[in-house]
């Protein structure tokens, strides 16, 4: 890559940095779209080395809020559900998936603004946990159902505690690429390109995450997970 696409990849992964680091998820689904056009080589394991330095920034800066029971049950129901997912990709049709899930974003936000709310319970947690091990796996989609189930805590412990449950999903992910030969030092150079652009996305997000903790967590919660079952949509509508 050359110097203006360095610097690009640095300002793209900048802006997901901002906008996780402040409502807790949507750091994948601002970069990761925007880094393939400048070089595919970028995702998935570059990208996930990047997030993963900043889900440890941004658990170390709310971490008096993580909530540890709970991510004890996401993480327990993501691994069937990545399971699930790697078998969905292998065999099923991915594109019809993709719409799916979609709508059910579409359907479970309608429900959120019409008053549905969804308590943290061992059983949802599990559930939203198995859910986002799927869309992950499946749509690289793994925020939003996580988000939903937080989206009535407070700014700080949907941050931390996503941020603890994304560390999880991360350091499995990284462990299974390297397995099957796609995450090298090629892989550990690309994602090092990246950091400077969380550092830099991580320090703004901080300024802005106490302006969304004032009552605005949730809205952005909500038009984030819109935002991403768009992308899904359209994708298959343009």
């Amino acid at each position: 890559m050359g110097y203006i696409d360095i610097a690009g990849v640095v300002a793209i992964m900048g802006a997901g940095a901002v906008v996780q680091g402040s409502a807790g998820f949507g750091s994948a689904l601002v970069a990761a779209p925007l880094l393939v056009l400048i070089d595919p080589r970028l995702v998935p394991g570059p990208i996930l080395l990047a997030a993963l330095v900043l889900d440890f920034l941004v658990l170390k800066r709310d971490r008096a809020s993580l909530d540890i029971g709970g991510v004890k049950w996401i993480v327990l129901g993501m691994a069937p559900g990545s399971l699930l997912g790697a078998w969905v990709v292998a065999r099923l049709n991915k594109e019809a998936l993709e719409v799916a899930v979609g709508l059910a974003v579409y359907l479970a936000v309608g429900l959120s603004l019409l008053g549905l709310r969804v308590r943290a319970s061992q059983p949802n947690l599990t559930g939203a946990g198995f859910l986002s091990g799927l869309l992950g796996t499946a749509t690289s989609l793994a925020g939003p159902p996580l988000a939903l189930v937080y989206q009535h805590a407070t700014g700080s412990r949907l941050r931390a505690t996503l941020a603890g449950v994304f560390i999880a999903g991360a350091i499995l992910s990284l462990v299974s690429l390297a397995l099957v030969g796609r995450l090298g030092r090629g892989e550990l150079g690309l994602g090092l390109v990246m950091v400077p652009g969380v550092l830099v996305g991580f320090a703004v997000s901080s300024r802005v995450a106490p302006r969304l903790d004032r009552g605005f967590t949730r809205p952005a919660v909500l038009i984030i997970s819109a935002i991403a079952a768009s992308i899904l949509l359209l994708k298959h509508l343009l």
